[in-house]
């Protein structure tokens, strides 16, 4: 009886294993939210952002000569005479002339971007981590804080790319000048403009972020943890491309409004944009809305590939201090 019973309760269905189709694939959970606090993601994207600029500032100095206008030294559209004007003019320090009015705003102006797209995600997208619509409305909502931060070192650090030692001798010679001719709206000349084109270039850029980011999960859901840097990267690197090319014509009318009047760049009555566009087109018609498309895009696609693969990082290492302060 005791064997019969032994029998009975081996068979019974709760023990059984459940065969599963030959297709099956394990489940990809996403966390709607990461459960970091707010000074963490503060961190995070203060270091993310500080990486990226500085490794990509030569590609961004570039791109800035081909976008002005005017009697600047360089003239030419193309990536490789705009480089060698560069380093024929000022050698190898031209390509990091600025560096410093970067490093000083990049990374309070990323903590504030990433933060504040981490709480309207949340907030935006409930616990529905695949709301396109949460991304594409959160990362608006971060480009406009950000951007009140970073718009006026931005300023000071494409008019040090674009003049010479004698015009400002470093990052404080220059906003002291700036405001003593130009007056502190200067700083913001561009603010606009700057949200304009950065408003459809954040939108775009978390929005495909965020899908090709799952969907890379989803090929390979197994070895997601070995494959995470790879992963990120490639979202990003993408992400980063295809939102570039949209929004390049905006980035020409925001270089304009920074640079005018430096090396003898076009100074505009006003700060409108349809006046900026009107002397683009008038001087090189359509093809100079898109100066400067190639290094733009070269410098945001590996940019995004490495600013998100070393926020996430640092997202997983908070991450990980958490858990641990739980578990003990």
């Amino acid at each position: 009886m005791a064997t019969e019973a032994t029998t009975t309760n081996f068979q019974n269905s709760d023990f059984r294993p459940v065969p599963q189709p030959p297709d099956f694939h394990p489940e990809v959970i996403v966390s709607p939210h990461d459960g970091l606090h707010f000074w963490q993601f503060m961190i995070a994207g203060s270091v993310a952002g500080c990486v990226e600029h500085m490794a990509m500032f030569p590609v961004d100095t570039v791109k800035t000569h081909m976008q002005a206008l005017g009697s600047c030294p360089i003239k030419s559209v193309g990536v490789r005479h705009a480089l060698r004007s560069i380093l024929k003019s000022e050698g190898l320090p031209g390509l990091y002339r600025g560096i410093g009015a970067m490093g000083l705003g990049a990374g309070p102006a990323h903590a504030v971007y990433f933060s504040v797209y981490e709480v309207c995600k949340k907030y935006f997208s409930g616990e529905n981590p695949n709301n396109s619509a949460a991304h594409a409305v959160s990362g608006v909502c971060a480009t406009v804080a950000s951007d009140a931060v970073f718009t006026p070192m931005d300023t000071v650090k494409q008019r040090l790319q674009l003049g010479n030692s004698a015009a400002y001798r470093g990052v404080f010679d220059c906003v002291k000048k700036v405001l003593k001719e130009e007056g502190f709206g200067a700083f913001y000349a561009s603010y606009r403009t700057t949200v304009l084109m950065n408003a459809p270039y954040t939108a775009v850029h978390f929005t495909t972020y965020e899908a090709l980011k799952r969907g890379l999960i989803e090929i390979s859901p197994e070895s997601v943890s070995d494959e995470r840097v790879i992963v990120h990267a490639t979202a990003g690197a993408l992400a980063g491309a295809s939102a570039a090319v949209i929004t390049t014509p905006l980035d020409v009318v925001k270089t304009q409004l920074q640079c005018q009047g430096v090396c003898g760049c076009d100074r505009f009555k006003s700060s409108s944009i349809g006046d900026v566009v009107k002397t683009i087109m008038r001087k090189d018609g359509y093809n100079g809305l898109m100066r400067g498309w190639i290094p733009r895009t070269l410098f945001h696609a590996p940019a995004a590939a490495i600013c998100w693969s070393t926020y996430e990082a640092a997202k997983a290492f908070f991450q990980e201090i958490n858990a641990s302060s739980e578990s003990g």
